[in-house]
């Protein structure tokens, strides 16, 4: 079978795949949601870009698990790409979610001009923390008050060396099985380096009309996508 190793992008842990893995394991496959360290039920472990690839090595390993599907949505497309490449011959393929992909020197930061004055203002503000979104934040979305309001409740300031650190690759990601999940209401076309990666023959774009936190919003219709990518249970 499949094992589906799950990490949510910035301010959220493992539980934002709660209604995700019940469908996953339903079809008969593993499914393991990840926190990240500093986040959710992590709070006050330190850490870096480096420590959250860890985290997903590091659980990968810990586990034993081969035929491993990783799926890294947002922020978490950065260490879930890194960490792709150094868990060898246990990765079958990996699928970013509306997500950031990793750029060998680059860090988050650096790879989102028009946003980083806006996240570095806020992490003056918080200790050098990202702060969480607000309701209003999360409108248009494709989310309901209810799940706007869970979103909200569940989030936590995101440790800033994270977002600053530079990613580490050792080949291009080109060369990876890859996914790509592009979230239509969180705008239509692929980030560039995306599109560039959308070129490689491992490489295929699927859309989703939904915003940009589908696992709240649509997560049957992800669980779908995702078993997309496995092998036979």
């Amino acid at each position: 079978m499949t094992e589906f190793v799950l990490v949510a992008g910035a301010w959220l842990g493992s539980w934002a795949w709660d209604e995700v893995v019940p469908e996953l394991r339903a079809a008969g496959h593993g499914a393991h949601a990840l926190t990240l360290s500093g986040l959710a039920d992590k709070q006050g472990v330190e850490a870096g870009q480096q420590t959250h690839v860890q985290d997903i090595v590091g659980e990968i390993e810990r586990l034993d698990l081969r035929d491993v599907v990783l799926v890294g949505h947002s922020y978490a497309g950065i260490p879930a790409g890194q960490a792709a490449e150094r868990v060898g011959d246990r990765l079958a393929h990996v699928v970013f979610v509306d997500s950031n992909v990793p750029v060998d020197g680059e860090s988050f930061l650096s790879a989102w001009p028009s946003g980083r004055a806006m996240v570095e203002a806020s992490m003056a503000a918080h200790d050098g923390f990202w702060a969480p979104l607000t309701e209003a934040d999360c409108e248009g979305q494709g989310l309901t008050d209810e799940q706007i309001a869970r979103f909200v409740a569940g989030s936590t300031p995101h440790p800033g060396a994270t977002l600053s650190e530079p990613a580490v690759l050792a080949r291009p990601l080109d060369g990876l099985p890859a996914t790509y999940i592009k979230c239509l209401l969180d705008g239509d076309e692929p980030m560039g380096d995306v599109a560039e990666l959308l070129k490689s023959e491992h490489w295929r774009l699927v859309e989703m009309d939904t915003g940009h936190w589908p696992m709240f919003s649509q997560p049957r219709e992800l669980a779908r996508t995702l078993l997309g990518c496995a092998g036979p249970s």
